[in-house]
């Protein structure tokens, strides 16, 4: 949608200059003559050019990650399915290269927010999970940004509710199309992903062969306390989007994954960052405490210098790693089991592909 005719009429005379995938304007100089251009697609992180809409000439500035060949990413296909209750659920499906999409270990990966959305474009951890041999799915469950003021609403209260059963539908959807192996389903979030990651394995138990929660939320009591004095206006928000544990405790404690501890089956592998503001280490201690009590497999990697997400890159190099290991272990041994890729590692070289 564009604001203005002059604008809505430069991106046209440019659009045949970038027929792969999406364009956008970054910047320009103060006649507005000259213009930065960025093109980027699902398997082309981005390539920058110069526009002089003077002599409708472009430049070629360079690729952002020229170590990546577009041949050998994965493409990302948009799909949607029909949620239990009639709504459409819109999301991304992402195959490994060369693959049939038949019988599949896949791992689902539901965003973070939850007031926000997946959208199409290059995802470095997307690809490096199609590049071990799983399938990827990214669903934009209600609550999700973008699907309009009724999409958004319908989510209010029902974390570990509808919000859930639009990502168990989207699991059943993948099986019913035979595009999911039933036994090598593997469930990876962060932040309210992480939550929705709980929520999978404690409320579906039987619908997963494993699990990666990265900094997420347990606990909606204690998530609740730990938002910060400053954040009080948003706590109101909260209040009436999530719950408010004054008026709503046992419909809190029915959401909360860690007051069902004993009702997972799978094996789980936890991140999270020590200083984390938002979702506080207590959250996930409370799970990693709660397992090993029934004895339960839980690997858990805490990073004393990292907040909310890891950021320092030797942190993102053991995580990716030991995450890599664990859905290997996991959901790649049976059928046709994915083909590992040497370990994530920091590039020595800007010409290596393995990064």
């Amino acid at each position: 949608m564009f604001l203005d005719k002059e604008t809505e009429a430069m991106y046209a005379k440019m659009a045949p200059k970038f027929k792969d995938g999406e364009f956008w304007i970054y910047g320009e100089d103060d006649s507005e003559t000259k213009f930065l251009v960025w093109n980027g697609s699902d398997r082309l992180p981005g390539h920058y050019y110069t526009y002089n809409a003077s002599t409708d000439v472009t430049g070629d500035l360079g690729a952002s990650h020229p170590w990546l060949n577009a041949k050998d990413l994965a493409e990302m296909k948009p799909v949607h399915y029909t949620a239990r209750d009639g709504m459409t659920i819109h999301g991304y499906l992402t195959l490994p290269v060369g693959v049939e999409a038949k019988n599949l270990p896949v791992v689902i990966n539901p965003h973070g927010g939850p007031w926000a959305r997946d959208q199409w474009g290059f995802n470095p951890e997307v690809q490096m999970l199609a590049n071990r041999g799983y399938a990827v799915f990214q669903m934009d469950f209600r609550g999700s940004t973008g699907y309009g003021r009724k999409h958004w609403e319908s989510s209010f209260k029902q974390w570990g509710k509808t919000m859930q059963d639009d990502i168990t539908d989207g699991v059943k959807w993948l099986e019913k199309e035979g595009i999911a192996d039933p036994k090598r389903v593997a469930i990876y979030g962060a932040s309210y992903g992480g939550y929705a990651t709980l929520a999978g394995i404690t409320f579906t138990p039987d619908l997963y062969a494993c699990a990666v929660d990265y900094v997420g939320v347990s606990n909606l009591f204690t998530f609740m306390k730990t938002i910060p004095p400053y954040w009080a206006p948003f706590l109101n928000m909260m209040h009436e989007m999530v719950g408010d544990p004054a008026t709503d405790s046992l419909a809190m404690v029915a959401q909360s994954p860690v007051f069902h501890m004993d009702k997972v089956k799978c094996p789980l592998f936890i991140a999270q960052g020590a200083n984390d503001p938002r979702v506080n280490k207590d959250e996930s201690d409370q799970v990693v405490e709660a397992l090993k009590k029934r004895g339960v497999e839980v690997e858990y990697m805490v990073k004393d210098n990292e907040g909310h997400g890891f950021h320092n890159e030797e942190n993102r190099f053991d995580f990716y790693n030991a995450m890599d290991a664990f859905l290997a272990k996991h959901i790649g041994k049976a059928g046709s089991a994915p083909q590992r890729s040497a370990p994530v590692k920091k590039a020595s070289d800007p010409n290596e592909k393995d990064r």
